[in-house]
């Protein structure tokens, strides 16, 4: 299998997380993913020894920011909030040599006009000191949303693209995300770098749910709704580091690391 494979794992010991699936990238939160309180490290001995272990085990770290990031909103009350929480956690991500920080797009109320938000995330991207790659994936739904349609992608990628730092600004694509999405997954891989130039990392999920069904709920491989050929084919198109977000402990994903071994 040519794919890195991995998982999202519990952040108390990410490294011991890995080796118990026999892998050597794992991806994590750093705290509450539903809180504005900012990044706890929880491993022992805290970020210098993170890092420090994980280049003595070669494993590759990635962090997940908070799920209430939203960069893009029009609410001061929510977006000024998300601004520090994102650049806190870049910060944290940083310190424990992570190889990106992975965000979601966010999004506006239904009756907003998307340039808002695309310009908001230009701002957000000028305002924030990006000392790792910053991968922002997309999204499963709201009509609304920055990162769930081809378009909306289109928009905030043209709305950053001229900022300093935009070479610094990468994509996390989701597989579950992009089929309840609605984006055929026949030509995602295509569509994607056609707007971005990159993938820099896959979400590999499949979907409990039918393809445009706007539902963010993640399968076992094989296990939903998404064509395991299709599914196999998009991971593998990709061409990068692969992190399992599907149910269950270092078990379970074994198993889709297993099912994906066979199908690349």
């Amino acid at each position: 299998m040519t794919a890195r494979v991995g998982a999202h794992v519990d952040q108390t010991d990410p490294i011991a997380e890995a080796q118990a699936r026999g892998t050597d990238v794992v991806q994590f939160f750093l705290g509450d993913p539903q809180s504005y309180k900012g990044p706890v490290i929880q491993y022992a001995g805290g970020a210098e020894a993170l890092r420090a272990d994980a280049e003595a085990a070669g494993v590759d770290l990635y962090v997940h920011a908070p799920y209430l990031i939203n960069v893009a909103t029009t609410n001061n009350r929510l977006r000024i909030p998300s601004r520090k929480l994102l650049q806190s956690h870049m910060d944290a991500a940083a310190e424990i040599g992570a190889k990106g920080l992975i965000v979601h797009g966010g999004h506006l109320k239904d009756d907003e006009d998307p340039e808002i938000g695309f310009t908001n995330w230009r701002k957000a991207v000028e305002a924030t000191d990006i000392k790792i790659p910053l991968l922002i994936e997309n999204t499963a739904g709201g009509d609304n949303a920055m990162t769930r349609r081809l378009e909306a992608i289109k928009g905030v990628w043209h709305a950053i693209e001229g900022t300093e730092q935009a070479d610094q600004v990468g994509f996390c694509l989701d597989t579950c995300h992009a089929h309840a999405g609605g984006n055929p997954l026949e030509t995602i891989v295509d569509d994607v770098r056609a707007i971005t130039g990159r993938i820099d990392l896959v979400h590999a999920n499949d979907s409990r749910d039918a393809f445009d069904s706007g539902a963010d709920r993640h399968a076992n491989l094989g296990a939903g709704h998404i064509d395991p050929d299709l599914l196999a084919a998009v991971i593998r198109d990709a061409g990068a580091p692969v992190v399992l977000e599907t149910p269950g402990g270092a078990t379970d994903h074994q198993a889709d690391m297993s099912w994906l071994r066979d199908r690349l």
